[in-house]
């Protein structure tokens, strides 16, 4: 990076590394995160090759923000553990389709599974169902129950940690 290059960032933290910390003040509620990730912002710019080749640096500053914005979201879930599985194990538990030796497990399995259902909670059942049976995507799911995605997911991994101690405790499992 040349100087000319140096100096471009330089004035466009200054111009406007407030209006980028304001940002991620008003999305996370922490202002060390708030600081950490307009520092990386900083640091990822000092790391383009070629500066002049960017039409807009002040618009691909506040892209970066956006982009480290969704990675640190998407790191926090992660984070976020309920009983003993994570939202990241919810999301890797793969899909298998039945076999026909499988089908009347299947059916006691699907009974057994719809009585523990409705002993959750009506949002939490509704978010189960959403999401499994209609294939909604969380933002869906948190628009339809006018809550938040996070919450959503909380709910699913509730739902699978219940299901997963009750079909154990019955020896389903």
């Amino acid at each position: 990076m040349n100087d000319a290059q140096k100096k471009l960032v330089k004035y466009l933290f200054q111009a406007h590394g407030k209006g980028i910390q304001a940002f991620f003040r008003r999305k996370l509620r922490s202002r060390e995160d708030a600081s950490d990730l307009a520092q990386e912002v900083y640091l990822r710019m000092l790391r383009v090759k070629d500066l002049d080749a960017i039409h807009n640096p002040e618009g691909y500053l506040f892209t970066i923000a956006s982009n480290l914005l969704k990675e640190h979201y998407l790191s926090e879930s992660r984070k976020v553990k309920i009983g003993e599985m994570t939202i990241a194990d919810v999301e890797e538990i793969p899909f298998e389709a039945a076999t026909v030796e499988d089908e009347i497990d299947t059916e006691r399995s699907l009974a057994r599974t719809e009585e523990i259902l409705a002993q959750l909670k009506p949002k939490c059942r509704t978010a189960v169902i959403m999401k499994y049976k209609h294939g909604l995507k969380y933002k869906e799911i948190a628009d339809e129950l006018g809550i938040s995605t996070n919450m959503v997911k909380k709910y699913l991994v509730h739902a699978l940690v219940v299901l997963r101690k009750r079909m154990i405790d019955k020896g389903e499992i």
